[in-house]
């Protein structure tokens, strides 16, 4: 379908709107979909709180940790926090 033919259908006369909302649409597809995942390491420090991401990374898909919850050298999940935190941050951030 070309862009035309979009703009027609959603009843939009500017192009350049048209693109954009073509844009927006094709990264809100991205964000859902899982086709073109990477993955990446990324050492921990002692004592970093606050680590660099990829400036093209759209979503955290899974963080593992070596012997969280385990004793046998294996990499488990680590589960997310659904509420906020009951324990005061001491960086207060």
């Amino acid at each position: 379908m070309k862009v035309k033919q979009i703009m027609e259908r959603a009843g939009l006369t500017e192009t350049g709107r048209g693109i954009a909302y073509i844009k927006d649409g094709l990264d809100e597809i991205n964000m859902y979909t899982e086709i073109h995942t990477k993955t990446q390491r990324i050492d921990i420090n002692k004592d970093q709180r606050f680590y660099k991401t990829p400036d093209d990374m759209v979503k955290t898909l899974d963080i593992r940790m070596k012997n969280h919850l385990n004793s046998k050298d294996e990499y488990r999940s680590i589960p997310r926090l659904l509420y906020k935190p009951t324990i005061k941050d001491s960086d207060n951030i």
